[in-house]
């Protein structure tokens, strides 16, 4: 059985849900930046971004045929959703090209926005805030007594005022996600874009571009109306699921720079936390003692709580190093081939070893605890190869250090 010759229920049941997964997901994204847009409401970029999720998911709401029935017998008015749907459809388009002209400006705060651009947003709004009313004033002027689920665009598409209506509609969408297209495009060639960035612009950018086919299969579709023909395939079965695809774009596009650069930092967190596990554990089987852990503790508290454990334990060891160890260790690290930041973390273990191990010692004048504090994360590191270690101290105790040896900072 061929497509076209498909139960209208099941094509329903499509279109449900390819309008439900993007309104999901734009949920989804608009419930993790509202904290943030609250918090921040004063941030014109933030205000950009809750605009454009909140006329997003409504749009995908309200356009659904169950919600189009619904809000036409609620209010008694056939084909009510027609202004409605075009005017949150609009109201969404001057958003999402509000927002990528804010983010391009890339400033924030309103002391920091350029003259060009708080100029672009008014015009922004006050443009489509006309194209609104227009869509509601063309919709009083028009007769549409039949009400029109799915294919009210090419049913009404040779309509007085109607036939303006939908055209100034599909225009006001055509303009601003050619326009946005085109900023970010031209965004994306920029070199100094961080990777999370370049792919959320990249995911947005192929957003508006399905959004004007979008466009051009609904247009298509309304001229061929004009001139008998009759390609409503175009506008009731393509431009739907080109939509919801769009809108998934987008709101990957939306959550991508955010949510990754989000979970980089923690990714960075936890490896760093990670990286100090063997100097952490060396000085408290030293010490006896450790940090308290708490499982209500942030990544980055359990952080900073390593950090300063080590640093406040090396303090008072470092007195104890034995320098001409440390620059024999230098110069052994150094001869069985290691870099020289590599030997420098190598000689540093090497002392703190040695000092634990004898106990503290003597306390030693020459010592300095700026390397020690400084290198911690390369010393922990040094101390995950035992065997160079070894290896280092070895040689380091075979061979005396030469006077003019020096471990460098």
């Amino acid at each position: 059985m061929s497509t076209l010759a498909l139960d209208p229920s099941v094509l329903l049941g499509r279109l449900y849900i390819s309008f439900w997964i993007p309104a999901a997901l734009l949920t989804v994204a608009l419930l993790l930046k509202l904290p943030t847009i609250i918090r921040l409401w004063r941030d014109p970029l933030l205000r950009a971004v809750g605009g454009v999720l909140l006329f997003a998911c409504t749009v995908f709401v309200f356009c659904v045929p169950s919600m189009i029935h619904r809000m036409n017998v609620l209010t008694g008015v056939p084909n009510f959703s027609a202004p409605w749907c075009y005017s949150l459809i609009t109201a969404n388009s001057g958003a999402g090209l509000l927002f990528i002209v804010t983010w391009r400006d890339g400033r924030g705060g309103r002391a920091g926005r350029s003259a060009r651009i708080r100029r672009a947003t008014r015009w922004i709004v006050s443009g489509y805030t006309l194209v609104v009313v227009a869509l509601w004033v063309l919709f009083l002027l028009a007769d549409v007594p039949v009400e029109r689920v799915r294919d009210l665009d090419t049913y009404y598409a040779r309509t007085p005022f109607m036939r303006e209506e939908i055209l100034l509609y599909l225009l006001a969408h055509t303009v601003a996600c050619a326009l946005s297209s085109r900023v970010i495009w031209d965004w994306v060639r920029d070199r100094g874009l961080d990777a999370w960035l370049r792919w959320g612009l990249r995911l947005l950018g192929g957003g508006y571009a399905l959004s004007l086919l979008y466009d051009a299969a609904k247009v298509t579709a309304v001229v061929a109306r004009w001139f008998g023909r009759d390609p409503d395939w175009l506008s009731t079965n393509l431009a739907p699921p080109v939509a919801s695809l769009s809108a998934i774009l987008l709101a990957a596009g939306f959550i991508l720079p955010h949510a990754g650069q989000a979970l980089h930092d923690r990714c960075r967190v936890r490896l760093a936390y990670h990286r100090l596990g063997p100097l952490y554990r060396v000085l408290r089987s030293a010490t006896g003692s450790g940090p308290r852990f708490s499982l209500r503790a942030t990544a980055e508290l359990r952080l900073i709580r390593r950090e300063t454990y080590i640093r406040d334990a090396l303090l008072p060891l470092a007195r104890h190093v034995d320098m001409d160890l440390t620059e024999r260790a230098y110069a052994a690290a150094i001869a069985v081939g290691h870099p020289a930041s590599r030997a420098r973390a190598v000689s540093a273990a090497v002392g703190v070893l040695d000092a634990i191990e004898n106990g503290g010692g003597a306390v030693r004048g020459d010592a300095d605890p700026t390397v020690l504090l400084r290198d911690i994360a390369a010393i922990s590191s040094a101390l995950r190869h035992p065997k160079d270690l070894a290896t280092v101290r070895a040689l380091s105790a075979a061979t005396p250090a030469p006077p003019s040896i020096t471990v460098p900072e």
